[in-house]
């Protein structure tokens, strides 16, 4: 056998050494979506319909087109109406009384720079509503403003008006979850199929 010349063991050698660096190919990643969980998704929802069923939203979202006031929920005094844009009619206008931060004190006006109701082309009302009318309402893009799920869980979890909520000022109570609780459930809720609990939930 016929010794390979230094030349021949040269080129081998640089052969071997780029093979070795060829890029392998690269495994495919495949993305699956988080499964659907009817019962999950409902539980989540039970917890956020309870937030949204609290004075701090519900006063905002009132059946008739006078906003609630107080725990109870009673009807405004003053005689307030939503007008077309939800921010009072006439001389009776919401930032009358509601500045853009709330008025220090016990029951003082709150305040927010977004201050008033849904408009009344887009009531979106929460009072009397089921939790699976209010959940199917939610994902109405005829009836939430035109809100991907994406885009209300960003409204109910990052809008500063909704977050009002937790910081209502002196004498009010707070909804029954921090924001940071909420926002999780309203997430899990969408995540796990954005279910609408049957007409026999409470």
């Amino acid at each position: 056998m016929k010794k390979l010349s230094i030349i021949t063991c040269i080129a081998i050698v640089i052969a071997a050494i780029t093979l070795s660096f060829r890029p392998q190919p690269v495994k495919e990643i495949s993305y699956k979506a988080p499964a659907k969980d009817s019962i999950g998704s409902v539980k989540a929802f039970m917890a956020v319909y309870k937030v949204l069923m609290s004075a701090r939203c519900m006063n905002c979202h009132p059946a008739g087109n006078s906003p609630l006031q107080g725990d109870d929920s009673h009807i405004h005094t003053m005689n307030v109406t939503r007008g077309t844009d939800g921010k009072g009619m006439y001389t009776a206008r919401c930032s009358n009384c509601h500045q853009a931060e709330n008025t220090a004190g016990l029951h003082m006006p709150p305040g927010n720079p977004k201050w008033g109701l849904p408009p009344a082309n887009m009531r979106m009302v929460f009072q009397g509503r089921t939790p699976r009318q209010l959940a199917l309402q939610l994902l109405d893009t005829k009836q939430n403003g035109g809100r991907s799920k994406a885009q209300l869980i960003d409204h109910m979890a990052n809008d500063d008006l909704v977050g009002w909520a937790w910081h209502p000022g002196d004498g009010r109570t707070l909804p029954p979850l921090s924001r940071a609780a909420f926002a999780v459930q309203v997430r899990q809720w969408i995540a796990k199929g954005a279910y609408a609990p049957s007409a026999k939930a409470k």
